[in-house]
């Protein structure tokens, strides 16, 4: 899975990147065109708990895929210039908005506002959008007029009704479309319909404060498919330089109860609409990520296809479970470990083994 970072210039958002991935900046000198783009692993004290337990030779998070976009130059603004193929083919979208002063560094719009630029991009979302549908109308209508089609005209309709809402300035994610209708939409990759995380990057001074409580944050936060949250990027990178009982010292004295960037990143992994499973072992404990509904014989495939291909039947114990008993025999003997067939939807958090023959 893919999450797109992107932003107005001066947000933050690459420096951002860069903590959640851990790969240096691109070199500087100009404006940067082009999309850099690093692996992040999901923080989960349930896999922490269960190498614990199993003291394996490898332990193995699941991950995340982020791009970190260019950001919108005010020359691009409803230009196709603006419509990277990164940005489009993202399963959701971090939204860097800035919310710091800085003599160092202008912001390009003059003044801080994450208000307004948050409007900005959403209005450049629609922008795009609206500039797709209405090519793709074009070409259906003359389609239509050489040959009558039910699919093309079913095109059509849902076409014209993404149209009337993106002319009344309204983001796509905040329609509700039927499966048959979301299954369409989604070859178009359009970039209001993404499920999106508003990071508010905040100053050192403002980070015990929530930016999200001013009362026009309201209109905001109860959007259909968008999730909101702060950081602060210079003291994430001051954390980052930090180990073990330093960094929870600092943490401390900050008044800060959990690091932004794994809130960042397990917010990604929720909005995505993702779950974790769990295989274990002395050789590994690993956290494989898989859409939440997705059923054992597809789980399997995502280990490996041979698993998939020779599936027989699933071990499955939650983790739980498994972390107060001590041990997969002590499971058996409790009769909390079951064995499930190819359509069992794998729940999160459940430690799964895999029995196949090929």
């Amino acid at each position: 899975m893919e999450v797109g970072i992107m932003g107005l210039a001066a947000s933050g958002k690459t420096s951002l990147f860069g903590l959640l991935t851990g790969q240096p900046p691109a070199p500087t000198g100009g404006r940067r065109d082009s999309t850099q783009v690093g692996i992040a692993k999901v923080p989960d004290p349930r896999l922490d708990a269960l190498a614990a337990m199993f003291n394996p030779k490898k332990t193995t998070p699941a991950t995340i895929r982020f791009a970190d976009v260019p950001g919108i130059p005010d020359e691009h603004r409803g230009d196709t210039s603006f419509n990277l193929p990164e940005l489009r083919t993202a399963d959701a979208l971090v939204v860097v908005l800035r919310s710091f002063p800085s003599d160092a560094v202008a912001h390009p719009s003059g003044s801080v506002d994450p208000l307004r630029d948050l409007a900005h991009i959403e209005e450049e979302f629609i922008l795009q959008d609206q500039m797709v549908v209405e090519r793709r109308l074009e070409r259906l209508r003359k389609d239509i007029q050489k040959r009558r089609d039910a699919e093309l005209e079913r095109e059509r309709d849902l076409l014209e009704n993404c149209l009337a809402v993106l002319e009344d300035g309204r983001p796509l994610r905040a329609e509700t479309f039927d499966a048959n209708a979301q299954k369409k939409l989604r070859g178009f990759t359009f970039l209001s319909l993404k499920p999106a995380l508003v990071v508010v990057n905040v100053g050192e001074d403002a980070v015990a404060t929530n930016p999200l409580s001013d009362p026009g944050w309201e209109a905001w936060t109860s959007r259909p498919g968008l999730a909101f949250t702060r950081v602060c990027a210079t003291l994430e990178a001051e954390l980052a330089e930090l180990d073990g009982d330093d960094a929870d010292a600092f943490m401390e004295d900050l008044g800060l109860e959990d690091r932004a960037l794994d809130r960042i990143i397990g917010e990604s992994y929720r909005l995505l609409g993702l779950i974790s499973f769990f295989t274990v072992g002395e050789d590994e404990c690993r956290a494989w990520s898989i859409l939440d509904g997705t059923e054992a014989l597809a789980a399997a495939g995502e280990i490996h296809s041979d698993i998939q291909r020779g599936f027989i039947r699933a071990e499955v114990v939650p983790c739980d479970e498994l972390l107060e008993a001590g041990s997969l025999s002590a499971c058996r003997q409790r009769g909390t470990l079951r064995l499930e067939g190819k359509t069992y939807k794998v729940v999160d958090g459940e430690v799964v083994h895999f029995r196949f023959n090929v």
